[in-house]
This record gives structure tokens, sequence and C-alpha cells, in this order.
């Protein structure tokens, strides 16, 4: 089994500046031709490319692992897509196959502003997708594939909005679980990333922070161990090299 010799973290850096230069254009540009800009950072949003960054990191990933034949797809919206179980499809940001195997999925998330109009949609695509994948594989719609492996990678914006504590919320008769109370939206999301793999639904989650102008220079935050990208890769990696001596 191959070792990883990729340095993640460098990547990384390169990735998250790859994102701030992307949606500071992005908003600059946005509307040039029209006149009419997107309200607030919409506009960062709509153009995409951003995340491309941390797509090709991924693709490093499985590249370094070694596995022949491999079909890294990150392009066409269609070959990113795969069948669900409870609707038809799903498009995914990454997927990996081996020939008929599906190696690896991975979805990619970001948010930055509107911190606490979209916490609840990002948990519940995120329950959502994984619940989906595993109904779809356990009823051998990923056929011959062995168990493929699928994660999460989130970036958060580090800001005031995001990093400071959180009104306690009080509910009846049926009480919000402590551990949520007061946390801030980043301690939302790490908390979340973390259950998300210890109750199995992905195999392995990374979660970082940054902020807009320090991320030009491509720093970025990891606040939780089990949420590094080097544990991420590792993952990823350990599994395509798997494929990769099952295979030849």
């Amino acid at each position: 089994m191959t070792t990883l010799t990729l340095d993640v973290e460098k990547a990384l850096a390169k990735a998250v500046k790859h994102f701030w230069n992307t949606r500071g254009s992005q908003h600059a540009s946005q509307g040039a031709a029209s006149g009419k800009k997107d309200a607030g950072s919409r506009g960062a949003v709509t153009g995409g490319k951003h995340a491309d960054g941390f797509v090709d990191l991924i693709a490093a990933i499985v590249r370094n692992a070694g596995l022949k034949h491999v079909d890294i797809r990150t392009a066409e919206k269609k070959q990113r897509t795969l069948p669900g179980y409870f609707r038809p499809a799903k498009e995914w940001d990454l997927v990996v196959l081996s020939g008929k195997d599906l190696v690896a999925v991975v979805e990619v998330k970001s948010q930055v502003g509107s911190f606490g109009n979209n916490f609840n949609n990002r948990v519940e695509e995120a329950l959502g997708n994984a619940t989906d994948f595993w109904h779809a594989y356990s009823r051998g719609l990923y056929t011959p594939s062995s168990r493929p492996w699928l994660g999460y990678l989130f970036m958060l914006q580090d800001s005031p909005g995001s990093s400071e504590p959180t009104k306690r919320i009080h509910l009846a008769p049926y009480p919000v679980e402590e551990t949520f109370q007061e946390l801030s939206y980043a301690k939302r999301y790490e908390e979340v990333c973390l259950r998300l793999v210890r109750e199995r639904m992905y195999d392995s989650a990374c979660f970082f922070t940054s902020d807009s102008v320090n991320g030009l220079k491509g720093k970025f935050k990891q606040p939780n161990p089990e949420l590094a990208v080097r544990n991420f890769a590792v993952s990823l990696h350990a599994r395509a090299s798997a494929f990769a001596q099952v295979r030849g």
C-alpha cells in the first residue's frame, strides 16, 4: 500500500487562496454586462468556480494513491451525477471510478455570511445526501463496486458572525440538546461534522475556517484535529490505495 506523499496543508492553502481570489473577482465583475449586480455577496456565489481548488486537492490525493485506470470526474455535471434511492439522481462535486468500480464520492461546501439563515439548510443537505447515497449503495445501484468512500469538505468564513456565541435557545416541552446551546456557528459546524463521521454517515469530514483578508494569503484554521485536512487525506488515500491493491 502506498504512502501519502502530497503536502496537503500546502495544497489546501493554495485552494483557500484560489477561493477568496475567485470570489473577489466574480463579485467585482458580476453584472458588468447587464449593469446589474446581485444583492449582497450573492454575485460571488452565483459565479461558481471558487471551490475548484478544493476539488483539485481531492483529485490530487486520489492520484497520489497510485490507482490505475482512474477516472476522476470533476467537470461535466452529467459525469458527476449518480443514481439515488429517495430521488432519481444527485450531482456530486467529485466522483472517482476505476473501471466500473465506484471508488470515492465527495461533497464540497462553503459558507460566507448568512450564517443563521443557512446553517439548518447545510445540515439537512449533508444528512440527506449521505442517507440517499448509502441506501442506493445497499440496494445495489452501484454494483459491482465494493464499498465506496464518501467524504465531506466544508469551509466556513471566519468572522465575528461565525465565531461569536449564539443566544440560548428556549423550547418547550422538548429542550434543545445542551451541547448546542450558545455555540457559535463555527462550533456548531464542527460538532455537526464530528457527528457525521462518528455516526458513519461519511467516512471522513474536513472542516476549516478562513477569513477574506488572510485567506488571500492562503491562511486557514483547523479547529479540530479529527477534522483536519491530513486526516481526511489519509483516509481517502488509504481507500484509493486499497482499490489499487485489489484491482492491480
